[in-house]
């Protein structure tokens, strides 16, 4: 017995809703009597996060995203990043999950002595998803944090935290065989998988990898937003032995959830 000639659209939509956008594009797909349901707004605005519509209202993109359909949305929204926060930060969705990537950039980051012409210069890339990112001119101590509250992230998820970067090809100093400090802390409990490592490729192929938009990125560290409540996650990049350190072109930290795939 078909089914999908007995149920009334509704319940087939509730059904979809129940499953996963892969899963919704596998139904649409194969099954030609469940298109018209696998692709409708009350099914895909269930793979949407609850507070969807306050954060798209943050881009200046929002007339143009409010006014697709749900699946058109959806689709644009892990396909492109959007900026938000006047353009400070990203918001992006993984695409099989619809769980939500954050990227707080360089502008949204603590950055010791970012506001001081002759240590750090605010300057423009091209291959940058925001119009300025941060270059280090000449440090000492190296000292970058990043804050975001757990509301804002999808709850029950496993995420990455990657410092997203460059060393420019001639000028960086302090970097080759020097490690740098790389840790994550929920509600001020430091984790206990700080880590040390360089963020010159060529000494550490296993963890620091180039990314399809041209920059480089290594992990900060991983946590578990169990409940999305009132908390705070801060990711800390710091090095302080005395030796100079110049060259390092901060593009941001990005939030990705871990362990997701089709």
């Amino acid at each position: 017995m078909d089914f999908t000639r007995i149920l009334p659209e509704e319940c087939l939509c509730l059904i979809i809703s129940l499953t996963s956008p892969a899963d919704a594009c596998r139904s649409a797909m194969v099954c030609p009597a469940l298109r018209s349901a696998a692709d409708s707004d009350a099914v895909w605005e269930k793979f949407l996060p609850c507070d969807y519509k306050s954060i798209i209202l943050e881009s200046s993109s929002s007339a143009t995203l409010v006014s697709m359909g749900k699946k058109e949305l959806y689709f644009c929204l892990f396909s492109l990043p959007i900026l938000i926060q006047n353009d400070t930060m990203s918001f992006q969705l993984e695409k099989w999950s619809g769980k939500k990537c954050y990227m707080l950039g360089a502008r949204e980051l603590t950055i010791i002595w970012g506001d001081t012409p002759s240590y750090w210069t605010w300057t423009s890339q091209p291959d940058s998803r925001f119009p300025e990112v941060a270059e280090l001119r000449f440090v000492w101590w190296l000292e970058v944090k990043g804050t975001i509250e757990t509301r804002n992230l999808s709850p029950n998820t496993k995420y990455a935290a990657y410092l997203v970067f460059k060393l420019k090809s001639s000028g960086a100093t302090g970097f080759k065989d020097r490690p740098v400090g790389l840790n994550v802390s929920v509600n001020g409990i430091a984790s206990s998988q700080a880590r040390r490592v360089s963020l010159d490729y060529e000494d550490e192929p296993r963890h620091v990898r180039e990314r399809g938009d041209g920059w480089m990125e290594v992990e900060m560290g991983e946590f578990l937003n169990e409940y999305g409540d009132d908390g705070t996650v801060d990711f800390i990049l710091k090095e302080i032995e005395g030796y100079v350190k110049r060259g390092l072109i901060i593009e941001g930290i990005e939030l990705r959830p871990k362990d997701v795939g089709s």
